[in-house]
């Protein structure tokens, strides 16, 4: 992508002494609802309302949004508390909408940024806007998709865009409602680091109590603002009612929140370190995540090997784990006195979880 660094000019024409808030409710669900809000935030850190107009949901009979009749509230909202606004985008008809009724800054969803045929027809409703578009990663983790849909907008002359990590997707049962998969949106920020990136930690966290943890795990990363769903009464609100939190709350959270803001070769290196040891920290909890998975399927081969005695100790297998990691770890800059090390650790806990198993009475 060629001249990255026009991509944060939006961001620093808003002249803010603080990391982007965007904040508002899950939905829009009626106009007193919405003006309630906004008149909640507007003394805080949050510069932008966002509401969802249209609420594409993952099974139909649930509340799917009050459509453009909502874009009115928006308008009013922003007329009253002087608030920039943004909502979310499926289809090039909700771009002409939104942009009748002067939304600030557009989005585009999760679920819409899965399929390249629906961005590249919202980059054309969008085409040559000077607009603020936000682009939202895919469902599933993959750091291609979404920057292949960063990339339709960039060709359609749209030159301020930004990225918001909401997480990923999975089978498998996390604390989280969306796995937040950190290393993604690092690889992008890395790739990418004029490209303004922005978490909602709403949809990752699934409930209110993690959401602090989660922005300051993405300020320490560097990450540029936050979309926290606020709501002034959460317990009722008519869709994800568990993910919101309340104005009050969020003006708490963006005091509590750690945020670097002096200038200086000192401060600076604290700063990248600290942002370099948070990934670090990242890392390493999925390593011992990764590790947990692979002792899993340990056990799984001990209850195997039980069932067809058979020994628990494959030398064959055994050394031809090791050769294999050992020129895996070659191209990635590991010695293999240090490969070694840590593959004997694993087969040792490997061997000790199948001994469990077989001995099970």
């Amino acid at each position: 992508m060629e001249n990255k660094k026009e991509l944060r000019t939006w961001l620093n024409k808003m002249e803010l002494d603080h990391p982007l808030v965007i904040a508002g409710p899950c939905s829009a669900e009626t106009e007193d609802q919405l003006l309630n809000i906004a008149h909640q935030l507007k003394d805080s850190d949050a510069t932008v309302l966002r509401a969802g107009i249209w609420k594409p949901r993952t099974r139909p009979g649930n509340f799917e949004g009050v459509g453009a009749l909502g874009l009115k509230w928006l308008q009013r909202a922003k007329e009253e508390t002087g608030m920039k606004t943004t909502t979310e985008v499926a289809n090039a008809n909700h771009v002409d909408l939104a942009m009748e009724h002067d939304v600030d800054i557009l989005w585009i969803g999760a679920r819409t940024t899965v399929s390249p045929f629906i961005v590249q027809e919202i980059a054309e409703a969008l085409r040559g806007t000077d607009k603020p578009v936000l682009i939202k990663n895919p469902v599933n983790p993959d750091l291609s998709l979404w920057l292949g849909a960063v990339e339709r907008m960039y060709k359609a002359d749209i030159p301020n865009l930004g990225v918001i990590h909401r997480g990923f997707s999975t089978y498998e049962k996390t604390r989280y409602r969306n796995n937040p998969e950190w290393q993604i949106p690092i690889d992008l920020q890395n790739r990418f680091p004029d490209l303004p990136l922005i978490l909602d930690p709403s949809h990752i966290a699934g409930k209110r109590d993690i959401i602090f943890d989660l922005c300051q795990t993405a300020l320490d990363l560097n990450f540029d603002g936050l979309m926290v769903e606020t709501h002034h009464d959460p317990e009722n609100a008519w869709s994800d009612a568990a993910q919101q939190i309340t104005p009050d709350s969020l003006k708490q959270m963006t005091i509590d929140l750690r945020i670097r803001k002096q200038e200086g070769d000192e401060v600076e290196f604290r700063n990248r370190l600290s942002t370099q040891r948070t990934q670090i920290d990242v890392l390493d909890h999925k390593l011992i995540e990764l590790l947990g998975k692979r002792m899993k399927i340990s056990d799984e081969i001990g209850r195997l090997k039980r069932e067809n005695n058979v020994a628990i100790l494959q030398s064959r297998r055994w050394n031809e784990i090791l050769g294999k990691m050992i020129l895996e770890g070659e191209d990635h800059n590991l010695s293999e006195e240090f490969v070694l090390r840590i593959y004997k650790a694993i087969h040792q806990e490997s061997i000790n979880h199948q001994k469990k198993v077989v001995n099970e009475v």
